[in-house]
């Protein structure tokens, strides 16, 4: 099961209540206005009529800079910088610091209908909060099928054929002491060059094992067992095993698989009976946890070889 790529949008309410901003004027789309850019806008250069390569779509704010700039015009002058501004279709301006409202904000924001917020933060710590939380809920995400656990803070995503045996092995590596976030499907986002992976709310802490059904992993195992959501590192594949197949028994052969842009590293595993497939996955992400910090044993045995052949050479 895999969806298509989505960007969404929040909507400006939203985003109102999460930061407690206070409403200086509602307008008329508050209710509906969304916000689908991840990016912020100070809108000095707008003030002073220049709006090349604006993008009204994006939240407005507005700090001490502006303000003092604004101050240094007349009434004539400040009325039609913000009319300029509230002219665009934007979410919403937001003042920062509590600074007062010019009255020639408020009369334009009246009058094109658009939302005015305030609030106590400095601009660059308000913008800092805003892009991170857009970066996160307006992330690109796409829906996979597999198995995603948290195994010695590695991120593991499990695919493979239905019925292959991803929630076994999850299982077991569950009651090994290592933490499942998602079973059966995966919520993917990307932030900035990072997967994120998480449950559908639905299924959450669920698991499904044909012939006992579903299982709580939570209320069955404890909160140890489970976790919220992972960074994904490393993708396990388990194939059914093929005797005529080649399977690299080095680890030199490096696959990646791509998510949303990102290269994740990738193995892949044969199935067969009395394979003990939670070890190996358990052994693969420590495994990868090691290539991190620059210990890669493949690489290390072929460097042993090249040397054993160039003494062997020289004798």
């Amino acid at each position: 099961m895999v969806k298509d790529e989505v960007k969404g949008t929040i909507k400006l309410k939203r985003l109102v209540e999460h930061f407690g901003l206070k409403i200086l004027y509602a307008g008329k789309d508050y209710e509906t206005a969304e916000i689908g850019i991840k990016d912020v806008n100070r809108p000095g250069l707008q003030f002073i009529g220049f709006f090349d390569y604006f993008d009204p779509r994006r939240l407005q704010v507005i700090g001490m800079a502006e303000t003092k700039m604004l101050e240094g015009m007349d009434h004539q002058r400040r009325a039609e910088s913000f009319a300029g501004l509230f002219a665009y279709d934007i979410p919403a301006l937001v003042i920062s610091r509590d600074l007062e409202c010019f009255p020639e904000c408020m009369e334009m924001a009246r009058q094109y209908g658009r939302t005015l917020l305030s609030t106590p933060d400095t601009t660059v710590v308000f913008t800092s909060k805003v892009i991170d939380y857009l970066n996160h809920v307006l992330a690109a995400t796409v829906t996979r099928h597999g198995v995603l656990l948290d195994i010695y803070g590695e991120g593991v995503l499990i695919i493979g054929d239905s019925g292959i045996g991803k929630s076994e092995t999850a299982i077991e590596l569950v009651k090994r002491g290592h933490r499942l976030v998602a079973d059966d499907a995966v919520d993917i986002r990307r932030v900035s060059n990072q997967l994120i992976g998480r449950a559908p709310e639905l299924i959450r802490h669920y698991i499904e094992l044909r012939g006992i059904g579903l299982i709580d992993l939570q209320q069955l195992f404890g909160m140890g067992a489970v976790k919220l959501e992972s960074q994904i590192d490393l993708v396990v594949e388990m194939e059914p095993w093929e005797q005529d197949k080649f399977y690299d028994r080095f680890g030199l052969d490096e696959q990646n698989m791509n998510i949303l842009g990102v290269e994740i590293p990738q193995v892949t595993i044969p199935v067969q009976p009395g394979r003990n497939l939670a070890v190996i996955v358990e052994v693969a992400a420590m495994n990868n946890r090691h290539k991190k910090y620059g210990f890669n044993s493949a690489k290390q045995m072929e460097e042993r070889l090249m040397r054993l052949g160039q003494n062997g050479g020289e004798n």
